[in-house]
């Protein structure tokens, strides 16, 4: 769909433009009916959802507060005031099933029948399979919340990912796994907050880290709201990097942005009884994530030779 837009802006002359909304609109009912249950689980952040429009060559992008003003809109309004006056439309590309306004009262064919009084074009884009499923934001959430990487990465093109800027945490890595060979360190982690409380993906991942240094970095990652800490609750994006690079130093990762590749599920998240049964599940998922990844990165060899 975004490659159809770039392509007809290039064609007209005109910059390639995406509009969304933040809050999400479900987000925002949810809230003002005081149903929480009825918010759908989030995706990305708003900087994930920037990132990727920018990587696919969009040229700008709008974000529309969604509030009681703009839910209020009739199909007419919205078209009027945010798409003539507000955009100044030339060509406005849809989805098969795009609904707006008040009510969801509009969809294509109000949005074509303006267009035609209006000046301005219409097209709509049909739905997009892979492997005979439909391409949707309801299909990678179910994905992601039966832990399926795989099937999320085939919808999306790509492995799930979550970015954000590395911030200082409870420092509770450090007292755990003080083996021998982590004797100074324990489990360092790089915390990522992730401002919604209801992601997607939760559970243990095998992951790989984007960011820190020229080249990935393998490693597990915990992603929710770890119930065993003591500020368990808000949901935080936890990576151990199986391997840290000694440049990095200590403290080298607080302030870096990142991007983590959620890239193999392990298992759910879970609560246990102190920091010993802890520390033993994390070295557990250590070792786990190591067989995955090995496995995979031979996998990625065998393919790269068969194709020479």
């Amino acid at each position: 769909m975004l490659a159809l837009l770039k392509s007809e802006a290039e064609h007209r002359g005109l910059p390639s433009c995406v509009m969304t909304f933040e809050p999400h609109p479900r987000d925002f009912f949810a809230a003002k009916l005081g149903k929480p249950e009825l918010a759908p689980a989030r995706i990305a952040s708003l900087r994930d959802k920037l990132s990727e429009l920018e990587r696919c060559g969009i040229d700008q992008v709008i974000v529309l507060r969604f509030d009681d003003r703009l839910a209020g809109l009739s199909p007419q309004d919205f078209i009027h005031t945010v798409l003539q006056q507000g955009l100044g439309c030339r060509y406005v590309l849809v989805g098969d099933d795009f609904r707006f306004g008040a009510k969801r009262q509009g969809d294509y064919a109000t949005l074509d029948a303006a267009g035609r009084t209006q000046g301005f074009d219409v097209a709509r884009m049909m739905s997009y399979e892979v492997h005979g499923l439909r391409v949707s934001s309801s299909a990678v959430r179910e994905a992601l919340a039966a832990g399926r990487m795989e099937a999320a990465a085939q919808l999306l093109g790509r492995p799930y990912s979550i970015s954000g800027h590395v911030v200082h945490g409870m420092k509770l890595g450090r007292q755990l796994g003080a083996s021998a060979a982590q004797a100074n360190d324990g489990f360092r982690t790089l915390n990522l907050r992730f401002n919604h409380d209801k992601p997607a993906a939760q559970g243990i991942f095998a992951v790989r880290t984007h960011g820190l240094t020229e080249q990935p970095l393998d490693g597990v990652a915990s992603f929710g709201v770890r119930p065993t800490v003591m500020d368990a609750g808000r949901v935080l994006l936890e990576v151990h990097c199986l391997d840290w690079p000694a440049a990095l130093g200590v403290e080298g990762g607080y302030g870096k942005l990142v991007r983590v590749e959620l890239l193999h599920k392990l298992r759910d998240e879970a609560r246990y009884d102190g920091l010993p049964a802890l520390t033993a599940a994390i070295q557990q998922d250590t070792r786990n994530a190591r067989a995955f990844l090995a496995e995979s990165a031979a996998l990625r060899r065998q393919t790269t030779r068969d194709r020479i």
